[in-house]
C-alpha cells in the first residue's frame, strides 16, 4: 500500500470510528509507529483529522458546534437506549437523591425510572421535568435559570446558586467528549458551568455516553477524569480507550 492510500484508508477509518489510536493504526496497516504519526501529521495539516495525544480524532470533533435536542435524540438511538437501561443497575435504594443532567440519554434514563421506589431528584432539563412531575414517587426539583433552547436545559447563576447548596447520591451525566487527558468536555461555557456544579455536588458520578464521545475532546473540560466513578457506554468503544480509561480508576460498563 502507497504512502497516500494508507493516509486516505486512516483518514476514512477515523472518520467512521470517532478516534483511533497511534498503536491501532500501526497494528491494523503493519508499519511502525513512527510511520503512523507521520501520517497523522500529513492528515492534520490537510484538514482531514485532528491529531490528540496518542492518536486522532475527525477533524469536526474540535469544532464548536452543538446539534440540538431533536437531532441527538436520534442519533445512536438503540445504542442510548441500552446505555440508559444499564444505568438503573446505578441507582441507589428508595429515599436516595440522584442528580439526571440534561441530555438524550439521561431522558431515557427518566423514562425508566422504577415506580417501586421513591427518589428526590434534581433536574435541570425540562423535558426531563415535565415526564418526572407528575410521578407520585419522585420528589422534583427543576433547578431554574436560563434555559437554552438548543439542549432545553436550564443555566446561568441561579442553578449554579442551588447546586452549590446540594450532595446527591449519584449523578448521571451526559458528556460531549471524554477523554483522560481532556476529561469530560462540551463546547458551550454556560453547560461546562452548570455539569461541573453537578460532578461537585455528586458522591458518586455515572457517566452515560456512547462510544461516539469516548476519545471526543470539546472546547471546555468541566471536569477531570479522576471524578468519573463509572462510565456506562457501548460495545464499539476500543479496547485501547477503554484500557486507558480503566487504569487512570474508571470503571467502564458495556451496555
Amino acid at each position: 500500500m502507497y504512502a497516500e492510500e494508507r493516509q486516505q484508508a486512516i483518514a476514512a477509518l477515523v472518520m467512521t470510528r470517532g478516534r483511533a489510536s497511534v498503536a491501532e493504526l500501526a497494528q491494523t496497516y503493519d508499519v511502525t509507529t513512527e510511520t503512523v504519526r507521520r501520517d497523522l501529521a500529513v492528515l492534520d495539516k490537510a484538514g482531514l483529522l485532528h491529531r490528540v495525544h496518542g492518536g486522532a480524532v475527525p477533524a469536526r470533533t474540535l469544532h464548536l458546534v452543538e446539534s440540538g435536542v431533536g437531532e441527538r435524540d436520534t442519533t445512536r438511538a438503540e445504542q442510548k437506549d441500552a446505555i440508559a437501561a444499564t444505568a438503573l443497575d446505578f441507582l441507589p435504594l428508595s429515599g436516595a437523591t440522584i442528580l439526571l443532567d440534561a441530555g438524550t440519554t439521561t431522558a431515557r434514563i427518566a423514562a425508566q425510572l422504577p415506580t417501586d421506589r421513591e427518589f428526590t431528584v434534581v433536574t435541570n432539563s425540562v423535558p426531563i421535568a415535565a415526564r418526572l412531575a407528575g410521578s407520585p414517587t419522585i420528589t422534583l426539583q427543576l433547578l431554574g435559570g436560563r434555559v437554552r433552547g438548543l439542549t432545553q436545559a436550564a443555566v446561568g447563576e441561579h442553578a449554579l446558586a442551588v447546586l452549590s447548596t446540594l450532595r446527591v447520591d449519584v449523578a448521571f451525566m451526559g458528556t460531549n467528549g471524554i477523554t483522560v487527558r481532556h476529561g469530560l468536555s462540551t463546547p458551550d461555557s454556560d453547560e461546562a458551568a452548570i455539569k461541573r456544579a453537578m460532578v461537585s455536588a455528586a458522591n458518586y458520578v455515572v457517566v452515560t455516553a456512547d462510544s461516539s464521545k469516548v476519545g471526543r475532546e470539546d472546547f471546555i473540560s468541566f471536569a477531570p477524569i479522576d471524578s468519573v466513578d463509572t462510565l456506562i457506554t457501548d460495545s464499539d468503544v476500543s479496547a485501547a480507550d477503554r484500557g486507558e480509561l480503566t487504569s487512570h480508576g474508571v470503571e467502564v460498563v458495556i451496555a
